[in-house]
């Protein structure tokens, strides 16, 4: 650092002080070349976090879509070429085993909700369809496609409504879909991407916060729901292994149920040989299990519930401990790259191993074998009026309305979170483009009876962490320095090209236990919290001041409204849960819709100022940089106005004014000084 030393007067520096910060931007816009007085090397800070090129209206007809091919085109060759790296490979293995889970198992989901018209490999087929024309064509292929929870209680909607007022299912959704996939081309037309500069860092973080802790939810329940299916005994005596036992027997008290579906498969329970069923043929015909051995949905099996709760843990420790062996002291500096790019897939490929090698019978990833529909009553195409009234193609405007304010919201939340200018990324966003591919495989799906796909946030912002560029060299002990992102299309091009290929690849694939990928959905949720300042401020409340962090907005707002800030944001991500989690899940974006209005209320409380730094985009590191260096420079000009020496002095953080003629007189050389000065 840097320290001011007078040669001169004692009077100078501690006055100027107080008008430095004031007189140093004014002397900085005069001696700057530059546009809007910047100096070299300085970006210009933009009052908003969205004020790009890319989200200005043009006024014309599908304007910012052209906009957006010219300004992708120029790119596209090299958003193949930059691809030819070990860590898209990592990227693109990590994310296909993240995504074959989800989309398999909400085509389980929307199967029982629908009785099979559109089920897991409808899922397969609809997810690798739609994220190949989506990586190919898409203005920013960071971002990964998946089904989301609202699209999920839609269906069961629209099919509980279908099967009461006799109409067909497919052919309704079919008609929904080519509305939504029209009206999400009006707002392409009219440039209505350009709204999403309303959506601050104060929306973003609440969205992104809740789909990580949704993540991190579902992958614990899912981890606590094996319990139901593999059931331990509480009250287990030792002494007492051998006379336990477990069989099954026909039901005592038949439910209406079991009647029933006794009834529609011509089962007659007094001809079946109950006690030689195996268990899943006892639970699949609906018989009881009877025994000190048995639970209350089949034998006891302590064994496997115990064996997956390690694999569970050991995928998400193994996981982190491999993504940040880049920083230890082993292995030369590229192994270590490696290991930290692959890490997620070292996790996977060790734990399948040790599964294998001990044969517990965990349960594992099961991908439909057959590429053909699902029910035989249904082909790849649906008529969009099939047997319904010819109205009803007219009255489907109403629904497709909130659909297509559920895809927007989603859609273009997820890609604000993934343009954040903290990113670097040189390539530039697409919104426009992106919602137009959104729309025509919305379109596309609805036809072909497959289910509807939109930008998925945490696995977005997974692609993105899983990409990220950082410096080779740098001095011992000292962190790496985040360059930007990897921007290609590559990885998400093979990410769904394997997804579609997974249909031939069973042998393969039914190795993987469930428990381990639940534990990479825990890490990736749990990965993506980092850098999310909500629960950066979270930690401050009831922390002393004196340990608190030395964060930006500190500096410039009062703890009280901080913690006030904080407050509001959490208030609305409770709601947000509360809403998601609940049988209002559908009008989940219009609650998201809502933070943005929660947001300009906000105004009423805050300064200008104050929300500048508390909800602003630009990186945290970033702000520090500037205003130190903004600082170290007002020190500089006061010290050039006032004929001051700038002399280095080592390990000193501090930057002092020091008058020489003061320091002198107060020592021993000082005052032999003023003596012989007063002699004379």
């Amino acid at each position: 650092m840097w320290s001011g030393v007078y040669l001169g007067g004692s009077a100078g520096a501690r006055g100027c002080a107080v008008e430095g910060r004031v007189a140093l931007k004014e002397k900085r816009k005069k001696c700057s070349n530059l546009p809007n007085g910047l100096v070299e090397g300085e970006e210009e800070e933009e009052e908003d976090g969205h004020g790009g090129p890319e989200l200005q209206r043009t006024g014309r007809w599908f304007g910012g879509l052209l906009l957006d091919i010219k300004r992708k085109a120029p790119c596209y060759l090299s958003d193949y070429t930059d691809a030819f790296s070990l860590q898209c490979v990592a990227s693109f293995l990590f994310l296909y085993c993240a995504c074959m889970s989800p989309v398999i198992t909400f085509g389980g989901l929307l199967g029982e909700a629908t009785e099979g018209r559109i089920s897991a490999i409808e899922s397969l087929f609809g997810a690798s369809l739609t994220g190949i024309a989506y990586s190919l064509f898409a203005g920013q292929p960071l971002t990964i496609l998946g089904s989301t929870g609202p699209v999920l209680v839609f269906e069961k909607i629209l099919f509980k409504f279908c099967k009461e007022y006799g109409l067909s299912y497919l052919s309704l959704r079919t008609c929904i879909g080519l509305w939504t996939a029209f009206l999400c081309m009006v707002l392409v037309a009219t440039d209505a991407s350009t709204l999403v500069c309303y959506i601050t860092r104060f929306t973003e973080e609440a969205f992104a916060s809740l789909i990580c802790i949704i993540f991190i939810y579902e992958a614990l329940e899912k981890l606590i729901h094996l319990g139901d299916h593999y059931p331990f005994n509480k009250n287990n005596n030792l002494d007492k292994l051998t006379m336990y036992s477990c069989s099954c027997v026909e039901p005592s008290d038949p439910t209406n149920a079991t009647l029933k579906y006794w009834e529609n498969t011509n089962v007659t329970a007094s001809e079946i040989y109950w006690e030689a069923l195996e268990t899943k043929d006892c639970i699949e015909k609906r018989g009881e299990f009877v025994g000190s051995a048995c639970g209350p949905k089949g034998p006891y099996i302590p064994d496997v519930l115990f064996w997956c709760v390690i694999l569970f843990f050991s995928t998400i420790f193994l996981s982190a401990f491999l993504k940040e062996f880049k920083f230890s002291n082993y292995f030369p500096t590229k192994v270590r790259a490696i290991i930290s790019d692959f890490a997620v897939c070292f996790a996977i490929l060790t734990m399948v191993l040790i599964d294998y090698a001990l044969g517990i019978p965990s349960p594992k990833l099961k991908v439909p074998s057959v590429f053909k529909p699902t029910r035989d009553d249904r082909g790849w195409f649906i008529n969009p009026l099939g047997p319904n009234p010819w109205w009803t193609a007219i009255i489907t405007v109403f629904p497709a309305v909130l659909c297509t304010i559920l895809i927007f919201m989603d859609q273009q939340i997820t890609a604000v979170i993934i343009n954040r200018k903290e990113h670097k990324l040189k390539k530039g966003c697409g919104y426009h483009l992106d919602l137009f591919i959104v729309g025509v495989m919305l379109g596309v799906c609805s036809l072909m009876g497959l289910p509807w796909f939109v930008a998925a946030t945490v696995l977005s912002i997974s692609h993105v962490n899983s990409l990220k560029l950082e410096s080779e060299c740098s001095a011992p002990g000292e962190q790496p320095k985040f360059l930007g992102i990897r921007e290609q299309r590559f990885t998400g091009l093979m990410i769904f090209t394997l997804m579609g290929c997974s249909v031939f690849m069973t042998s393969v694939l039914k190795f993987i236990p469930m428990p381990v990928l639940y534990g990479v959905f825990l890490y990736m949720g749990a990965s993506s919290l980092r850098g999310i300042q909500l629960f950066d401020r979270l930690r401050l409340f009831g922390m002393p001041a004196k340990h608190q962090p030395d964060f930006i907005y500190l500096r410039h707002v009062p703890l009280r409204k901080v913690h006030l800030f904080t407050i509001i944001q959490l208030t609305c991500l409770i709601l947000l849960w509360v809403i998601k989690t609940s049988k209002a899940a559908i009008v989940f974006p219009m609650m998201v819709l809502a933070l943005v209005f929660i947001r300009k209320l906000m105004d009423c409380f805050f300064t200008k100022r104050e929300l500048s730094w508390l909800d602003d985009l630009m990186p945290e590191s970033k702000k520090k940089k500037l205003e130190d260096a903004e600082e170290e420079e007002e020190q500089s000009i006061m010290a050039e106005d006032e004929g001051v020496v700038q002399v280095p002095l080592e390990g000193y953080k501090g930057i002092p004014v020091i008058n020489i003629t003061d320091e002198m007189s107060k020592g021993s050389f000082g005052n032999t000084w003023n003596a012989n000065n007063s002699n004379t």
